[in-house]
């Protein structure tokens, strides 16, 4: 189950469980829209893999009690803003690669 992080890593950013532009990648690093389309280039940094938008956990139980109130987002705060030039050299790295080709 996704952790839902309550914060973008790099701007820090409130991101709350209902957040439409929160992005995240397979190991779930946690960014807001603006972040990953003006400075990430939809890269992670932290593993160089694509950022997707996160999804929704229902607020309230429809199924099986799969839902916010029976698990919540986490609270904790990752906040570990990104090296743009070491950034900058990924990007480069990658060559506008694809996540599907990365």
């Amino acid at each position: 189950m996704l952790a839902l992080r309550p914060t973008c890593e790099h701007c820090n950013k409130a991101l709350p469980p209902d957040a439409k532009d929160a992005m995240i990648c397979s190991f779930e690093c946690t960014f807001c829209a603006v972040c990953v389309d003006q400075i990430l280039s939809n890269v992670c940094p932290n593993c160089a893999g694509g950022l997707t938008h996160r999804p929704i956990r229902p607020s309230r139980n429809f199924v099986n009690h799969n839902c916010l109130e029976q698990y919540p987002a986490s609270s904790e705060i990752i906040h570990k803003p990104v090296d743009l030039k070491k950034h900058k050299l990924l990007l480069s790295m990658l060559k506008g690669l694809a996540p599907e080709f990365r």
